[in-house]
């Protein structure tokens, strides 16, 4: 019997856990380097999650208070985060191959929107990749229409990309 599923606050010693689950990921996109993910962390320690199976990290997601108009770059080297947040955006949410089924996934979807409820924004964002956005459809999360300048900050993401939204007071349709 496998231990129970913990998700708990990420921390800045969880970096080589995070990066190398994200190393075994994502494969539409470049992963981003060390200092991207931990300024993430480090900038948003009340929205990003691991979750664990006893001692071992198995899956991570990491969000930011941020302005919807503008999602953030990817792989940048900092992160400050805006002075009016009016989203919190889902920066990335990766399950290791060997804990997908688990629960994983839900479990920190959950411990999100928690967040975002505490954090009294609007509504919550992301950037679904690599074929997402139908996972993503069934937590209650809609395709944004964009702009030039969105779709170009879009196209580092892989062909797939899309800008998708949902209210902070909507009920998730489905988990899965």
């Amino acid at each position: 019997m496998s231990s129970p599923l913990l998700v708990r606050p990420a921390r800045l010693a969880d970096l080589p856990a995070i990066l190398h689950i994200q190393a075994r990921c994502y494969t539409a996109i470049v992963p981003e380097s060390a200092a991207s993910m931990g300024a993430k962390v480090v900038a948003a320690p009340d929205s990003s999650f691991v979750a664990c199976q006893g001692e071992h990290i198995v899956a991570y997601l990491l969000a930011l208070p941020w302005r919807f108009d503008a999602p953030p770059c990817l792989d940048a080297t900092e992160c400050r985060l805006p002075e009016q947040p009016d989203t919190l955006y889902l920066h990335d949410l990766a399950v290791a191959p060997e804990a997908r089924g688990s629960g994983a996934a839900d479990a920190l979807v959950q411990a999100f929107l928690a967040a975002l409820g505490r954090l009294l924004l609007p509504r919550a964002s992301l950037i679904a990749i690599q074929g997402s956005a139908p996972w993503w459809a069934r937590h209650g999360f809609a395709r944004v229409p964009v702009d030039d300048a969105l779709r170009a900050r879009l196209a580092g993401y892989g062909h797939d990309a899309s800008y998708m939204s949902r209210s902070a007071g909507q009920a998730t349709l489905a988990v899965t």
